[in-house]
This record gives structure tokens, sequence and C-alpha cells, in this order.
């Protein structure tokens, strides 16, 4: 269901796929999803699923399936992202049954959306405040080599 004032997901409910992504990773995402009490409106997403390294995405595939016949939840929410320019891409194939065409939005509708999320309440103190930028928003990347280790 759209609507302009559902919220972003939050770091629990999004897995950014790369070549490096772990088997760990993906299934710990998956289990969010089709576990008793994931059911509280939250969306998980894997994002970019076409990049997952062939042994990865048939892990994925095997936990999804088998989580799904065993779990007693009847409506999960678990998306699975992928380019539509990656014809050759397993989890493409493995999944294609549950294939849906994202509906298009414009830039502009777009851009009005994440304005309006990730700006920063006037009166808090956001932790957004420890970077130098002086943009108002509370949404930064940071990318590391050793997650968790501040490197």
């Amino acid at each position: 269901q759209r609507t302009e004032t559902a919220p972003l997901p939050s770091y629990d409910e999004v897995l950014v796929c790369t070549p490096d992504t772990e088997e760990e990773e993906v299934e710990l995402l998956v289990r969010r999803a089709l576990s008793p009490g994931s059911q509280d409106q939250k969306i998980y997403c894997l994002l970019g699923a076409d990049r997952l390294v062939y042994k990865v995405s048939k892990k994925l595939e095997s936990h999804f399936f088998r989580l799904v016949q065993s779990s007693s939840i009847p409506n999960y929410r678990f998306i699975i992202f992928c380019s539509a320019k990656a014809h050759k891409s397993y989890v493409i194939t493995a999944f294609d049954a549950y294939k849906v065409t994202f509906p298009c939005y414009s830039k502009t509708e777009i851009q009005t959306y994440l304005k309006m999320h990730l700006k920063v309440p006037s009166g808090t103190a956001p932790i957004a405040q420890a970077f130098e930028e002086p943009r108002q928003q509370n949404v930064k990347f940071v990318f590391s080599e050793r997650a968790g280790m501040g490197t």
C-alpha cells in the first residue's frame, strides 16, 4: 500500500547485498522476516540480491523455502530487489514465480518522500551533528573495512 507517510525501513530490515555478502547475513534477514513476532509492520528487504555469489544465492533459496514451509506466519513481508538488467542472476531465476514489476515513481515524487523522511526534527540534537556538514539530514552512510571497530 502506497502512502507518503509510511516510514523508511530501519537498519534491521534491510540488507544491501554485494558479492562479499555472506550466507549468515542473508539467513539472519530471512529468519527475521519469517519468524514469530515479525509481523510488527516491518518489511524486510534484500537490496541488490542479484549481486550475491552463486553459493550464497543457493543458500538464500534454501533458507527461504525451508522457513516458508515450516513457518506458521501467513502474511510475512519480505522483498528481494534485483536489477532488471541482471538476467543471469540465480536469485532472479529461483524466485521468478514471485516476480512483480516495481511501480515507477517520478524523480520528484521520490525526492519529496525522501525530503520528508530525512529531515531532523527541529529542537533535537541528533547524532548527525557529529558530522561537519550543516545539512539537516539524519541519515549518513559510513563505510568501514571492519564494521564495529571504528576503522
